[in-house]
């Protein structure tokens, strides 16, 4: 039996090529590639952080605070002294190390008495720089008024700033915020019972009716019950219904009401693959196009053409004859205008072009980002783009 050597090792070679290309394709398949766990692009609703904010002073800065036209920072100064059972004239104080500041920060869901926030300064007067600040004890408050943390420490302004003689200066980032890691110790946190629950609501952080759905499906897939057949065809009944685009409600099952942190944890771990609308963000000011993956374009033929104008000026000097003895040298300005216009061709997107093709035939009109941004908005306009045109 004639035995080529040369032909068996092209088919052992093609076939480990489409054994790698299968294995591949498994790989990266697109419900791989865009499956997320519902804890990225959901939260549970009641767990959320809030906001605080507090007004304060910075003491030990080198003459950089603020002024004495701040009659807010020596008020507060006259006030804070005055606690301190020191009585002082607010007219006799020079506030030039000092400055009042705003201070800001996020108190987490499930914060507790005793652990640390990290919060911002701001100045709210003229200080010229908050570098080498230290902030003084500032209660911060909620929306409800009531006090949840305490701030105090050494700023971190993260630049520097130096003025010479006249106006000589140089500064490096911005010198009127600072930050305090862990300078905000929280005194009360907001308590959450979520040792028994029956019912929890999960909210989308994008709105989507397609996501909300397929959430709701996952969820009742991975608590249903294994000795019932499952139709793919059909929506799945179980414990889990979209209320609306954001907000799935979920019945906790009997077995897990005592157990709910344990239960939100198995929920979170499910992955779901979201579905968003098609949307194309421009924004002129930067040259920034964005196209979304499920951007689609209908057939539509495009021709850009970019006309370019230069005016340039040349100036030559005119000068008398050497032995002519009469005359002066005069500057005379040479204008010239010239308009150059780019020499291009219909180019055709088919229809239902994919993102990839879309860049592929924008590319080949050779248009920069900017002309992108025109060309866009006159698909959109020519009803030829299916997906929302956002421009910023």
């Amino acid at each position: 039996m004639f035995f080529n050597k040369n032909l068996f090792k092209s088919i052992i070679y093609k076939l480990a090529i489409s054994v790698m290309a299968i294995t591949f394709a498994v790989i990266i398949s697109p419900e791989d590639v865009y499956a997320a766990r519902i804890k990225d692009i959901s939260h549970v609703q009641g767990a959320r952080a809030n906001q605080l904010i507090g007004y304060g002073i910075v003491v030990g800065l080198d003459n950089t605070g603020d002024t004495g036209q701040a009659a807010l920072t020596t008020q507060t100064i006259a006030s804070m002294l005055g606690r301190l059972n020191i009585k002082i004239d607010r007219k006799d104080l020079r506030t030039r190390n000092v400055a009042a500041v705003m201070v800001t920060a996020e108190l987490p869901a499930f914060a507790r008495s005793g652990q640390s926030v990290d919060v911002t300064i701001s100045s709210v007067g003229d200080a010229r720089s908050l570098k080498g600040g230290t902030l003084l004890m500032t209660p911060l408050r909620a929306v409800d008024g009531n006090v949840y943390a305490m701030a105090q420490g050494a700023l971190s302004v993260g630049g520097f700033g130096v003025q010479g003689a006249g106006a000589n200066s140089r500064q490096r980032n911005h010198l009127n915020v600072g930050r305090i890691p862990d300078g905000g110790m929280i005194e009360k946190g907001i308590e959450q019972e979520w040792g028994k629950s029956q019912t929890l609501l999960l909210n989308l952080f994008e709105a989507d009716f397609s996501t909300a759905v397929e959430m709701a499906n996952v969820i009742n897939a991975a608590f249903a019950d294994p000795s019932v057949t499952v139709d793919p065809t059909k929506p799945v009944e179980g414990i889990a219904q979209a209320i609306d685009a954001a907000t799935i409600r979920v019945e906790v099952p009997a077995d897990w009401q005592e157990f709910a942190p344990q239960f939100i944890a198995k929920v979170e771990k499910l992955e779901v693959t979201p579905d968003t609308v098609a949307r194309v963000v421009v924004n002129e000011r930067t040259g920034t196009v964005v196209l979304g993956g499920n951007v689609r374009i209908r057939e539509v033929a495009v021709a850009h053409g970019n006309l370019t104008l230069n005016v340039s000026t040349d100036y030559n000097a005119s000068q008398p004859s050497a032995f002519g003895g009469q005359g002066n040298t005069a500057v005379l300005p040479d204008s010239g205008v010239d308009a150059t216009e780019d020499k291009t061709k219909l180019q055709v997107i088919p229809e239902g072009a994919t993102i990839a093709e879309v860049v592929s035939a924008l590319n080949a009109i050779g248009v920069s980002p900017r002309d992108l941004i025109a060309i866009l908005q006159a698909i959109k306009a020519a009803g030829a783009l299916d997906a929302q045109l956002e421009i910023q």
